[in-house]
Order: C-alpha cells, then structure tokens, then sequence
C-alpha cells in the first residue's frame, strides 16, 4: 500500500509554529525509523512525506530525508507563493528528484480568501505548468475560493487534504458537504481518506466517521480518493494500525479489490507521478 500523506519533524529545527501544549504528546522528533516499523506491520511499502512548517528550510529537510529513507516516494513541500521570487525557488525545487508537490497552509492563513490574490494565482499556474501538484489544507470555509481559484487555473492538478477538516465532533454535515460538491466537479481535484481521527470526538468510533467517508465517495468515487495516515499527527487519537483499519472499514462496504488498491496505491502513484 501507499501512505499518501505523512510528516516526519526534528523538533530542535524550531520552525513547527502551529506546535504547542495544545499538541503536547507531538513534541518529540517523529523520524524515518519511527515509521518503519509501523508501516511493515501495515503492508504499507510506500509514502508520500508532506510539509509541516511554513519555511523553505523545512522542505529541504524533507527532500534531505527521501533522498536517504527507501520508503519515502515522494515529497510534498512548501513555498511561498507571495515571494517575489517564487519562479526561482520553484527552478530549485524542480531539480529535486523527490518533490512531487507544494502545499500553501491556508488553515494557517488570516485571511480566506487569500489563494485569490493576484500574485497567488499567477504562481499557480507556475505549479500547474511545472506539474507538481498542489496539496490543500484548509476547513471547508476555504473550499469555495480553492475551487474558484483551481476554476481559473485550468490543468492544476489539486488533492484536497483530510476531507478538509469537517467538524465531525458536531455531526455536522453542512455546510461542508455542499462544498465539497462543488470542488470535486473538477476532475483535476482528488481528495485524501486521512486526517479524520483528530477532527472526531476523543472516543471516536467508526461510525462517527462513516457519513463523511460516504460523502466524499459519492462525491469523488474510486478513481480520486487516496489513503493517508497523517502520522504522526493521528496519534493523538488513533495508532496507525487503527487509522489503517479504519479507512479499510469504512471503504470496502463501496469497493470491490480493484478499487480498493486504486484508493490504496494506485491513484497516489499516479497523481503525484511517483517514481521510486
């Protein structure tokens, strides 16, 4: 299988600002031999290593790590697409054989609407143009301007990461599940099973996650979800054994095996154009 969206941090580099006591049980180093072992328990063979600090430090810290880890395919990483030199460190970013994406914070941001500014969308179509992908972590307050924006940014290949964050505690659906209609009618956007522990109650079952799970498969249907762990952010909540088991649940009511190693492998490879 293939763990299409992971993290994997060294705490003393000091650029993880979201991190705090609100998180307490994440400030440790979370590195490859960590991970190993609970992926060989798995049956998971491959990931894909995401951002988790705003910095280009952080990213080459990431790259550093796949060039020298066998399991890490590929690397989402960060730049700043306000930088007034944005076209050059994306020419740098292009020579590293392991990024196969970017991924602006937009949960992080003051402003919602902030990926419709001009120099934003300029440099989108930069993205679109290089083929990387771009990674979307936000709410679902956010998904009406990423789908404007990805409207007018024709061939952007995007994945929506965790669902986008729907309030599962509540049990509310709306107004999320009409955004999420309205951004998966673009065939270029693909969305993550991942990030749903830590959205849920403190003792989630998988019966509080069923009715967003369905959702998006209605919504996106085989060919466009991807399973991520969210390691190891999910360890708030759930082991990664029981993240795994919890996908797997929820999915193969859907799916026939085919499709499921669609979900679980395939479509990662071929979204992020994976060549480990």
């Amino acid at each position: 299988m293939l763990d299409s969206h992971h993290h994997l941090w060294n705490i003393s580099r000091g650029d993880y600002a979201w991190m705090g006591n609100h998180v307490r049980p994440l400030l440790r180093d979370f590195g490859p031999e960590h991970l190993a072992p609970l992926l060989a328990r798995s049956g998971v063979t491959q990931t894909i290593l995401v951002q988790a600090a705003e910095t280009d430090a952080e990213t080459d810290f990431l790259l550093s790590i796949a060039e020298r880890t066998d399991f890490v395919a590929g690397v989402v990483g960060w730049a700043d697409l306000e930088s007034s030199d944005f076209v050059g460190r994306l020419a740098v970013l292009r020579q590293k054989r392991f990024l196969v994406g970017l991924r602006p914070m937009l949960q992080e941001l003051p402003d919602d609407d902030w990926i419709l500014r001009p120099r934003v969308m300029d440099n989108l179509a930069r993205i679109s143009d290089s083929g990387l992908v771009l990674d979307i972590l936000g709410f679902p307050r956010h998904l009406p301007y990423v789908t404007e924006a990805l409207r007018r940014t024709p061939g952007l290949v995007a994945v929506v990461d965790h669902l986008a964050k729907p309030d599962i505690k509540s049990g509310s659906l709306d107004p999320w599940r009409d955004a999420i209609y309205g951004i998966a009618e673009n065939p270029q956007v693909y969305c993550k099973v991942s990030g749903l522990v830590t959205e849920a109650s403190p003792d989630w079952s998988v019966a509080e996650l069923r009715p967003y799970v369905d959702h998006v498969v209605q919504a996106f249907g085989p060919d466009r979800l991807l399973f991520g762990s969210d390691w190891p952010v999910c360890t708030l909540s759930a082991s990664y054994a029981e993240v795994v088991n919890a996908a797997w649940v929820l999915l193969s009511p859907h799916f026939g095996s085919e499709q499921m190693d669609r979900v679980f492998r395939v479509n990662g490879m071929k979204v992020y154009k994976l060549s480990r």
